[in-house]
């Protein structure tokens, strides 16, 4: 079977099946909504690419964008530059790797994300993100709710101080 083609047809004026339709909603609420949210900013540049700066001596953020109960962040690394081991307390969120590569280290392990590249994760979830490559890069985060702490890990992932500097 050729996974390619698919059997569902539209008969008749779909306009007239009122009950499967939904108006759009003017903000995301869902995970692939905000993860689309996520993909629609990357996919236009002209949104974040000239408010991007490169800081030698820390991580620039820049927050992009606000909304009911969510936040846009615009980060950028330069090579070395890293969160350290963290959560994000509360908050749900999408990590879109924008421009270069980063790498995300968790306890199950590496995991290298090109430019494109999309990582959601649960509130709890402990990861660094770290700019291991030659090059800067670029990447945006959407946090719901919006972040509000972002508790810091011991590399035994243990809590240890929190800091509200979003990654």
């Amino acid at each position: 079977m050729n996974s390619s083609h698919s059997d569902l047809q539209i008969a008749g004026d779909i306009l007239e099946v009122q009950h499967l339709l939904q108006p759009a909603r003017p903000h995301p609420v869902t995970v692939a909504e905000f993860a689309g949210l996520a993909r629609s900013i990357a996919d236009d540049r002209s949104q974040w690419a000239h408010l991007v700066q490169y800081d030698a001596t820390s991580r620039w953020y820049h927050r992009l964008r606000t909304g009911p109960g969510y936040e846009v962040w615009l980060l950028s690394w330069v090579p070395g530059q890293g969160s350290g081991a963290h959560d994000h307390g509360h908050s749900s969120g999408v990590l879109t790797v924008l421009d270069g590569e980063l790498t995300e280290r968790t306890e199950r392990g590496v995991r290298n994300l090109a430019a494109g590249s999309q990582r959601v994760f649960a509130p709890g979830y402990v990861h660094e993100v770290v700019n291991d490559s030659l090059e800067p890069a670029v990447s945006l985060h959407v946090y719901y709710p919006g972040l509000t702490n972002m508790p810091m890990h011991s590399s035994q992932c243990s809590p240890a101080t929190q800091d509200v500097v979003p990654a």
